[in-house]
């Protein structure tokens, strides 16, 4: 019996932002991004990961490669995904385009420390602080 196209659904995902972050910003901007109701996750330390060091790796020479050299001063930097928090979020609705533009709007802020496409890409769901406590 074939499933027919309706039957086909994508897994749960979140929506976030794939950035590379210069490691002297980290700290500062995952501080300003949570006041926004913004999470910013380490590919290299995330949950969702089997092997987030691999992966970061991989993300990190994807980005630069694309970019032919305009991005070799990120070549040690941090790839992070920027999701959004609970106040973003209207139940199944798509995220409102003000969510987008806060979270270009800070980037943008730190241009010289940051790298990254006005995007976003879908992960896996990313647990939040209360879910790991909730369950361990």
């Amino acid at each position: 019996m074939r499933a027919s196209v309706l039957d086909v659904r994508r897994a749960p995902h979140e929506n976030v932002a794939t950035v590379l972050v210069d490691p002297c910003l980290l700290e500062d901007l995952e501080l300003e991004l949570m006041g926004l109701d913004l999470r910013l996750w380490p590919v290299s330390t995330a949950p969702i990961c089997a092997d987030g060091p691999r992966q970061a790796f991989q993300i990190r020479r994807r980005l630069l490669m694309q970019h032919r050299g305009d991005w070799d001063v990120a070549a040690d930097w941090a790839p992070v995904w920027i999701g959004f928090g609970a106040t973003w979020h209207d139940g199944d609705e798509p995220l409102p385009w003000s969510a987008h533009e806060v979270l270009w709007r800070v980037l943008g802020a730190h241009a010289e420390h940051v790298r990254f496409h006005r995007r976003l890409g879908g992960v896996p769901r990313l647990p939040l602080p209360a879910d790991r406590v909730s369950s361990g």
